[in-house]
């Protein structure tokens, strides 16, 4: 059986590959908070959220992501991921993701620290 955050980071990778509104705005509460960087603004509530996705998102099949669980506690977890952009950059990512009771994220905190592009 999968875990909490296990169903939320595959559903989060598919609403990347999707980029639809409804699978974004489904991944979190009404007033979550996402930090697209430990020391950016929040994107707070889930409007906020879907809108910045949208005006800054990755089209399909343009990028790849591997990624793991590192740790999770009741509400809480860590995901380490790399995100492969072939054509252009790498990425290895560390999330910070906080649910509530019913799998949405209250908060949303992503590093992403690049590495040199193998050819």
């Amino acid at each position: 059986m999968s875990s909490a955050a296990e169903i939320w980071t595959e559903a989060y990778v598919e609403a990347w590959r999707s980029n639809d509104a409804q699978q974004i705005g489904a991944l979190f509460t009404e007033d979550a908070r996402y930090l697209t960087s430990p020391d950016s603004e929040p994107r707070v509530g889930r409007d906020a959220i879907v809108s910045g996705w949208l005006e800054d998102l990755d089209e399909p099949g343009t990028w790849t992501f591997d990624w793991s669980i590192l740790h999770e506690d009741e509400g809480f977890a860590i995901v380490q991921g790399r995100t492969q952009y072939p054509a252009e950059r790498d990425y290895l990512n560390l999330w910070v993701i906080r649910l509530d009771p019913h799998g949405s994220a209250t908060e949303f905190t992503e590093w992403y620290m690049p590495r040199p592009h193998e050819e």
